[in-house]
């Protein structure tokens, strides 16, 4: 990558951690409300590994959210033109818009592993390098939907509807609500198809400090991160819904 490259990059991370540090709301409520749901499941289930990773998934594919408006903006301000006529290529204007957004994930799902630490009673077995896989794996997936979503949605509503409905197929069908063993006989077989149980699984191997277990899932989030963001590269190259957006 040349150093034209890397500069352009800077300056496009510059501008959305601007843009980000304007619109703290979500990052506070997808903060607040999960610590507060796990102390009420935590008295419901007393299995804080279950509760902290269960509403970690749940909260942050709500936060997807923001994954997909650091693009759809642009789109819906009519911007998106202006910008691809400058010198930034197509690559370089997704990388500089989603390393924000990935930053904010990752301190969203560590501050959640913490409080879960240190006020659920979750205790991690063995190394803590797991955990930061698992992080980084879930939030290359999360990114990858996330900007592919911005590629084909026409507007705040159509995202908003699918990043809430999605939310809760995923972290039901994924066993973050429920243990995995208590769900019924048809959920459990869809189950690998949910993008959740590959991220409950690999989060809670991660606490037991299952490396292989860790490993395996964090493979697979990755491959769907990589074909989700070689969607989106596609789709937003050939300048698809540039007039459509409302």
């Amino acid at each position: 990558m040349s150093r034209d490259s890397l500069h352009r990059i800077a300056v496009l991370v510059r501008h959305n951690v601007l843009l980000r540090r304007r619109d703290p709301a979500h990052l506070v409520s997808y903060l607040v409300m999960p610590m507060v749901l796990m102390l009420v499941f935590k008295s419901m289930l007393g299995r804080p590994a279950q509760v902290v990773t269960g509403m970690l998934v749940m909260f942050s594919v709500l936060s997807m959210a923001d994954v997909a408006t650091a693009v759809l903006t642009e789109r819906v301000w009519h911007t998106w033109d202006r910008i691809r006529a400058t010198r930034a290529r197509v690559p370089e204007l997704i990388i500089g818009k989603t390393l924000p957004v990935f930053a904010i994930l990752a301190v969203q799902q560590i501050v959640l592993l913490g409080y879960g630490i240190l006020a659920v009673g979750m205790r991690p077995a063995g190394p803590l390098w797991p955990l930061g896989l698992a992080v980084a794996a879930w939030c290359f997936a999360l990114l990858g939907v996330g900007t592919a979503l911005a590629a084909v949605v026409r507007s705040q509503g159509e995202l908003s509807t699918l990043c809430n409905v999605g939310a809760l197929s995923v972290s039901a069908l994924g066993g973050a609500l429920v243990p995995f063993a208590l769900m019924p006989s048809w959920a459990r077989a869809i189950a690998p198809f949910s993008p959740g149980y590959w991220a409950t699984t690999m989060l809670q191997a991660a606490v037991r400090g299952d490396v292989s277990g860790t490993a395996g899932p964090a493979a697979v989030l990755i491959a769907l991160g990589a074909a989700a963001g070689a969607f989106a590269w596609r789709r937003l190259s050939r300048g698809w819904g540039r007039s459509s957006v409302r």
